[in-house]
């Protein structure tokens, strides 16, 4: 990267499906457009032919586990597991079995993910006295290495529990302290770990403490699910961590009956967002009705051929799809807004700029053929290529 202001041309691309633009960038931000074949040029600027594309801001994965890819490793085959405790003790063996290093898998995860148009994720890597900071560590080296590319948020997850898996206390503070961690996680603090009050008081104290984010794995629904979400308000308010609390999966909220409406309107008045991975069409979060009541969602990718499931591509484009599909999106606004709320909200959630293609946004887009926005959402075409801070880091699927 050059310390001096570097201009671009992209030719010929039609933001968000409209009318084809020549798009003016410079030092990373989007400065302006013109009529296609305008005179914008003075012949020293880089100028790159989008040949007509589509360009649409590129995504956010706001749920994602690249510690546990098994990625372009061979073939991993599952055993049958009932619940968390025995997928966690599969996790382990497989994170031992696997000769190549969380670094290295990680990151060619990672990297594939930038190549389908990802900006940014946040990555939750398991933290337990079986891993050690090991897998934080690695997934924290991937995203050094893909930076140019790749915004990174890194969480301090305790797959295994806290009350459950010994040690694992201060293994959490010690990621969050020496930066390694840029939140610290939780994980169904009743339902699996036994032991609500005292998680959440860990959790919430590590993040005050250094100042850093909060993001709980809530699977739990029904009656305890709902109490560990109104255990999240309460601490939330009392420490003033409004915009820095996340409740992921929070599978509990779209089955709420009655008490939706006073649980959403309760998270979005503390600040709480919460993260789905469009899992089914029972569990996937109201996007709409969360929205009405000021709750920011993202959306994830979860595991990636993990222990947990053979299925997954790092691909967002691919899950607003699947989100599309869970809420029964039908109009054109609907598909639409399944991917805007992946780009925009989830951009929000770790910290950065809206890339909606405006002056003063970042240059940060993916170029697509395509008619319109809703009909890409539903084909999922093959990324022409992706551009980060006005430069082109990815064409046909491969880093550049």
């Amino acid at each position: 990267m050059t310390d001096q202001p570097r201009t671009t041309i992209f030719r010929d691309l039609r933001p968000m499906g409209g009318a084809a633009v020549d798009l003016v960038v410079s030092d990373g931000l989007v400065a302006g457009s013109g009529p296609r074949g305008g005179a914008l040029s003075d012949g020293t600027e880089h100028t790159v032919d989008c040949g007509g594309r589509i360009a649409l801001p590129t995504l956010v994965d706001a749920h994602i586990h690249p510690d546990k890819t098994t990625w372009g490793e061979p073939w991993h085959s599952r055993r049958p597991a009932r619940g968390i405790a025995e997928l966690g003790a599969q996790d382990a063996e497989l994170f031992r079995s696997l000769p190549t290093p969380v670094a290295v898998r990680a990151e060619r995860l990672m990297a594939h993910a930038v190549t389908r148009g990802t900006r940014a994720m946040r990555a939750h890597a398991d933290v337990a006295p079986v891993f050690g900071l090991e897998g934080l560590e690695g997934v924290r080296r991937a995203a050094d290495r893909l930076s140019h590319a790749l915004d990174v948020r890194t969480v301090a997850f305790p797959q295994h529990g806290v009350r459950r898996s010994p040690g694992t206390d201060s293994l959490l503070e010690e990621a969050v302290r020496t930066g390694t961690a840029d939140l610290v996680g939780g994980i169904d603090p009743e339902g699996f770990d036994g032991d609500p009050d005292g998680q959440l008081d860990l959790v919430f104290g590590i993040a005050d403490r250094h100042r850093v984010g909060v993001d709980v794995h809530l699977h739990d629904d029904g009656p305890v699910g709902s109490r560990t979400l109104w255990s999240v308000v309460e601490r939330t308010r009392a420490l003033d961590m409004g915009g820095n609390v996340t409740v992921s999966h929070a599978f509990g909220v779209a089955g709420a009956g009655e008490e939706f409406d006073a649980l959403a309107a309760a998270l979005g008045e503390a600040g709480i967002a919460l993260t789905t991975v469009a899992p089914d069409p029972a569990r996937v979060l109201p996007l709409a009705r969360l929205r009405a009541h000021g709750v920011r969602v993202g959306v994830g990718s979860d595991g990636v051929r993990d222990s947990w499931s053979p299925f997954g591509d790092a691909d967002m484009l691919h899950r607003t799809h699947l989100l599309a599909r869970a809420l029964r999106a039908r109009l054109d606004e609907d598909l639409s807004d399944a991917y805007l709320t992946a780009a925009h909200t989830g951009a929000g959630l770790v910290g950065l700029p809206v890339a909606d293609l405006s002056p003063g946004a970042p240059a940060d887009f993916l170029l697509v053929e395509g008619e319109c926005l809703p009909q890409v959402v539903v084909d999922v075409p093959q990324r022409h290529a992706v551009v980060r801070a006005g430069r082109v880091v990815a064409r046909q699927g491969r880093l550049v």
